[in-house]
């Protein structure tokens, strides 16, 4: 007898497993990012004069300046310092995101995916 259309007999079973293995992943992938979300990360500049730190959500939560860095006759400087410190504390939280997500998905590339 022959098979009718559609997917074929062992189909359906491959689809369960592929359904399961996707909410797997995506259960991991919730609770790596619930774990990075509560994580901290610091950046400095200007060899220590200006600390930033920020959470996994990219939420600026303390930034310190050495008192010995600032002159009101170079505001300039100090806001240059405080936006390196700034961009370099995002750019280690975004590694940390891409690391963790490259150990639940295999290294592949999944967009739309933070």
């Amino acid at each position: 007898m022959a098979k009718r259309g559609g997917f074929g007999g062992g189909m359906p079973n491959n689809m369960n497993n592929l359904m399961k293995q996707a909410q797997k992943m995506q259960k991991k992938m919730q609770e790596m990012q619930e774990d990075l979300d509560n994580q901290v990360f610091e950046a400095s500049a200007g060899g220590g004069a200006v600390k930033v730190t920020v959470t996994g959500k990219k939420e600026v939560t303390k930034v310190s300046i050495n008192p010995e860095v600032v002159d009101e006759d170079d505001v300039e400087m100090l806001e240059d310092l405080i936006l390196a410190a700034v961009n370099e504390a995002m750019r280690t939280a975004d590694e940390k995101v891409n690391q963790q997500m490259s150990k639940v998905t295999g290294g592949l590339n999944m967009p739309g995916l933070f």
